[in-house]
């Protein structure tokens, strides 16, 4: 059934409207990126970022967003927290360049040892504010020598940089605060780290509290000591005293003016005009002479005709039509309802229940058709990923078991299409709510489930899908695990794709579904707090 044009613009007008808006507003601490800004902000800059590319009508994405914003505040002054909408048209190239094929896609980018020529690597952990700060942390540069009192002296001696300075501290460990001021200085402040058990350096420099910073200005200054609050901006404000931070993005170099020339290029230049002068002189004295002695020719004066130009017509381009997914499959009998979606241990699995009527002779209603569509693009999509995920089945109306579900759990009309995930094993079942069919909303709702929210209903006690009429179907035995079901732990395999150790693609790791709640009843765990203090203070 063909679906009528005002819909189709409706749709086409809310999908762009949505891309036109993106994820993340102007007060988001989390950076817009794009082609241009990603080589100046990124590429060029001496901090570690983590840059997300996403696609605003992506439900992974938007349920990623609350944690990513809360990474972006944790990190704020020790990296950068950046993302990519890839549905914008100029931005499309810039996403393909690096790969990206399904969303969201992490990317950790770390300056390389030539400005500008970044190392990149996929982030494959979970979704996590936590998890997403650690990772990024762990890939600060460290450029803080860590020194024993041996070392001492002959660092002190390295004349590489006036101005130096040292932390003092307890911790044998270098932290991200005093790395990301070490880059922030690097070129002009030389930043050393000493344990409090080299006890001779820190008589030496009269240190009686942990953490304390000693600044080294140089041109024989005196040091200075700070013991104020151990946070990013005051600590900057105290190195500022011997000399600036490095600007980020660092600024652009000025191009040589076309005006001032070096003195031996503008001492050649003089002899190249005075020869070119004596050249000139020869060539007048000769062609006066030419003149002289030569005969006038008048040609005839007939203009000659421009030939046409021969322009050939150009063939057109035949745009293949993109090839239709492949179907999902349907349980037409009990048994086979039985068998791979609603026995004692089958795993999660999505049911479309079609209304009444249908046969394989009549059309299916357009809102039948838009969601077996919907399902079927969303596992070719999957398939084709080599990316796990639980099977959808079409069910036709005239299934006696279809019957049974719709009335253990109170379902509609038998008239009304219904579709509806469930899980036998764990005993949970939840009702597709939304009133479109179309692959947004469809996927949305797969999304949440890989992912475990919304809240689930429980199974009703003994449930079996068994429809109380005088036919009946024999039962498969409890012991026996239907086919498609040996490695479909969807808990186990779905859910935890974060722990696999060779994800199918970078791509696959980051846009699968991570979450382990898919056990639970209610809804899925708030994201645990960070504290905004964690990296910021740990001197």
């Amino acid at each position: 059934m063909m679906v009528p044009a005002p819909v189709v613009l409706l749709l086409t007008l809310t999908t762009s409207l949505v891309a036109a808006d993106g994820l993340y507003g102007k007060n988001s601490p989390v950076l817009q990126l794009n082609a241009k800004s990603y080589h100046s902000l990124v590429a060029q800059s001496n901090h570690t970022s983590i840059v997300e590319f996403y696609a605003p009508w992506c439900g992974h994405c938007q349920s990623l967003k609350p944690a990513y914003e809360k990474a972006a505040k944790n990190l704020a002054g020790l990296a950068k927290v950046a993302a990519v909408n890839c549905d914008e048209e100029d931005n499309k190239p810039f996403c393909a360049s690096f790969g990206v094929q399904g969303f969201p896609t992490l990317k950790i980018v770390r300056p390389g040892k030539k400005r500008g020529k970044p190392i990149v690597e996929d982030y494959q952990g979970p979704r996590e504010a936590k998890a997403i700060v650690d990772a990024v942390v762990d890939k600060i540069p460290n450029h803080v020598k860590r020194l024993k009192e041996a070392d001492v002296e002959e660092w002190l001696a390295d004349t590489t940089t006036a101005a130096k300075a040292i932390l003092f501290t307890e911790k044998g460990t270098t932290s991200a605060l005093i790395r990301s001021l070490a880059v922030d200085f690097l070129g002009s402040i030389r930043i050393a780290q000493i344990r409090s058990t080299e006890q001779a350096v820190v008589q030496t420099f009269g240190i009686d509290k942990f953490p304390s910073v000693v600044l080294l200005p140089g041109d024989g200054q005196d040091p200075i000591v700070y013991t104020d609050e151990m946070k990013k901006q005051p600590l900057s404000d105290f190195l500022s005293q011997a000399a600036p931070p490095n600007p980020d993005p660092a600024p652009k170099k000025a191009k040589a003016s076309s005006f001032a020339k070096p003195a031996k290029e503008a001492k050649k230049s003089s002899t190249t005009s005075a020869s070119s002068s004596e050249a000139s002189e020869a060539h007048k004295a000769s062609h006066s002479e030419d003149v002289a002695g030569s005969t006038t020719i008048v040609l005839d004066d007939i203009p000659t005709e421009s030939p046409l130009p021969v322009v050939e017509q150009e063939k057109p381009i035949v745009v293949p039509e993109p090839e239709a997914s492949p179907p999902i499959p349907t349980l037409a009998t009990p048994a086979e309802l039985e068998e791979k979606c609603i026995a004692e241990k089958s795993g999660t699995c999505i049911l479309v229940l079609l209304p009444l009527g249908t046969d394989p002779e009549a059309l299916l209603p357009e809102p039948a058709v838009n969601a077996l569509d919907s399902l079927a693009e969303i596992a070719d999509k999957h398939s084709k990923r080599k990316d796990h995920t639980f099977p959808f089945y079409g069910v036709p109306a005239e299934n006696e078991r279809a019957k049974a579900i719709r009335t253990e759990l109170g379902l509609g009309h038998v008239s009304d299409l219904e579709i509806i995930a469930l899980n036998n094993k764990r005993g949970w079942w939840r009702r597709y709510s939304e009133e479109g069919y179309d692959l947004v909303a469809i996927e949305t709702f797969v999304d949440a489930i890989k992912l475990g929210e919304g809240a689930k209903q429980k199974l009703p006690d003994g449930f079996k899908g068994q429809h109380d009429t005088s036919e009946t179907e024999a039962e498969p035995s409890a012991s026996s695990v239907p086919e498609s079901e040996d490695t479909d732990n969807e808990d186990d395999a779905t859910m935890s794709s974060e722990t696999q150790a060779e994800p199918s693609s970078p791509s696959t790791s980051v846009s699968e579904g991570t979450d382990k709640k898919d056990d639970t009843i209610s809804e899925a765990a708030p994201e645990p707090e960070v504290s905004s203090e964690a990296y910021h203070d740990e001197l």
